[in-house]
């Protein structure tokens, strides 16, 4: 796959409309938060994420721009289409890159190299913009590689990804893989070569499907394995415009109708679709396509997105003569529609589906009572027990201990995938069978050797940690001092990792880690 891609597209665009140089620190912000900024910014210290106030006050001469997705693709397929004269089956994967399969290019102008130098000096000449291009075995390899100016040998993607860091999974336009990049950093998976070096097999098991998809990127592989499924029928659809549309609110009513039908019959078919192909024809019987690439299923408001985005370009940007008569839609690629179920307030229509959700949560409290519906909200406190509570739906969501607080004694990170609402018995001994006590200055007694649970026969210790000791309520007659630990018991592949709980000379397991 051979990728071009326009360093910070969101400001070139931004600017190119504005009629401003880049020379000048500018900056594109979408929730007050900036999403892009030029290089001349970043040299001032603005940086993804920064709050548009702070970023205002590191610079004061930044300009601010609006995030505008209509403006960033409308602009782009100057770009796009520059490539499109030297290369077939250009496909958009959102404004600001756009990828071909590099056998065609490759062949005529012989070589990768001379074609990734020919495809810079052609939208350079064309649409006035610096690109770079990079080439490797698939798309997300190929598009780390375009944003290093690389060209990958065939076989090689693997080993050009290894050194690279997680924080590569998260790519703009596609999934926030914000708490999984966290998650793999935390258990010092910090390049996709350790994160590739796991099997499929275990990542499927503790992970979701996302993370097996991350899986694969950072093997060198398709997000997706190639699918064996019989071709599913022709599920274009197409409409004739009449009076042809040559205004651009026109073209969004269009793409909203044949979006909803598009994804209706896919969903007839049980199937998703992952690169649209949009036709035009124009009352002049010139003939327009373009390829958008989607990292996820698109929903029909990604579709009427991508329409309407298109229409937006070829209207405005060096499109057909006269107006457009006929409009038809290609599902491109499918994938099985299961890959497109969202959860109740995720997807589409987002606001839409949260009220949908409150009137039913609504109705639920209406037959069984307020305290049916809740929703846990996490605070401060020493134990997972005391840092989450059930706040009934409707009612505000504070929590009833600020989490920001220092928290004396509080257990670390990770918190117990289960703790039980009543601690369950337990023995702890060491390695010549003595009982384990914590004594007046916070030390065991002796190192835990075996750990008995509710009864059970007593099984050796792999591994602990601790104790954390916290002294509650010392102002009160009755203080309450209590230690915690955390204990890997049995061999694998029967292990458990458990939280003991010590107090007045009783062992007690408060819950168990994943």
């Amino acid at each position: 796959m051979l990728v071009v891609w326009c360093p910070d597209w969101l400001v070139v665009a931004a600017a190119s409309g504005a009629g401003l140089p880049l020379t000048i620190p500018m900056a594109v912000v979408a929730a007050n938060r900036v999403v892009a900024s030029s290089a001349v910014a970043r040299a001032e210290g603005i940086r993804r994420d920064m709050r548009r106030r702070e970023a205002q006050g590191r610079c004061p001469e930044l300009v601010v721009f609006e995030d505008d997705p209509v403006r960033d693709a409308r602009l782009f397929e100057a770009v796009a289409a520059a490539v499109e004269e030297l290369a077939v089956g250009v496909e958009i994967v959102r404004p600001g890159l756009v990828a071909v399969p590099a056998r065609g290019p490759a062949g005529y102008f012989g070589g990768e190299e001379a074609a990734a130098e020919r495809l810079i000096d052609q939208v350079a000449d064309r649409a006035g913009v610096e690109c770079q291009v990079g080439v490797a075995d698939g798309l997300f390899a190929a598009t780390l590689a375009a944003h290093r100016g690389l060209v990958v040998e065939p076989g090689r993607s693997a080993e050009f990804l290894a050194p690279l860091a997680v924080n590569e999974l998260r790519q703009p336009g596609g999934p926030d893989r914000a708490e999984l990049i966290d998650l793999l950093r935390r258990l010092g998976l910090r390049t996709l070569g350790a994160f590739a070096a796991i099997t499929e097999r275990d990542v499927a098991t503790r992970f979701d499907t996302d993370a097996v998809q991350a899986h694969r990127l950072a093997r060198g592989l398709d997000e997706r394995p190639p699918s064996r499924r019989r071709p599913p029928p022709d599920l274009s659809i197409s409409t004739e415009l009449d009076p042809p549309v040559e205004r651009v609110d026109a073209a969004a009513f269009v793409a909203k109708s044949l979006a909803e039908r598009l994804h209706a019959g896919l969903a007839a078919h049980g199937l998703a679709c992952t690169r649209l192909g949009i036709y035009a024809r124009s009352e002049r019987d010139e003939e327009l396509g373009r390829v958008w690439r989607c990292a996820e299923p698109l929903t029909p408001n990604g579709i009427a997105d991508r329409v309407r985005w298109q229409l937006d370009g070829w209207l405005r940007v060096g499109g057909p003569t006269a107006g457009i008569r006929t409009l038809w839609l290609e599902p491109e690629e499918v994938v099985e529609g299961k890959a497109l179920q969202l959860d109740l307030w995720r997807g589409e229509g987002h606001a839409e589906a949260a009220e949908k959700a409150g009137r039913a949560m609504v109705r639920v409290q209406g037959l069984l009572g307020p305290e049916a519906v809740c929703t846990p909200v996490l605070g401060g406190g020493r134990d997972p027990s005391e840092r989450a509570r059930l706040v009934p739906w409707g009612e505000e969501l504070t929590p009833a201990a600020d989490p920001g607080l220092p928290w004396p004694g509080h257990l670390p990170a990770p918190s117990p995938a289960v703790v039980f609402p009543d601690p369950v018995p337990a023995t702890v001994f060491g390695e010549a069978g003595e009982p384990v006590h914590v004594t007046d200055r916070d030390m065991l007694t002796a190192a835990p050797a075996t750990v008995g649970v509710n009864g059970g026969a007593p099984r050796p210790v792999a591994a602990w940690a601790g104790p954390w000791i916290a002294n509650e309520r010392w102002w009160n007659r009755e203080p309450r001092c209590h230690a915690r630990l955390q204990v890997l018991i049995g061999a694998q592949p029967a292990q458990a990792a458990l939280l003991l709980g010590y107090h007045q000379g009783k062992w007690v397991v408060y819950g168990h880690y994943d």
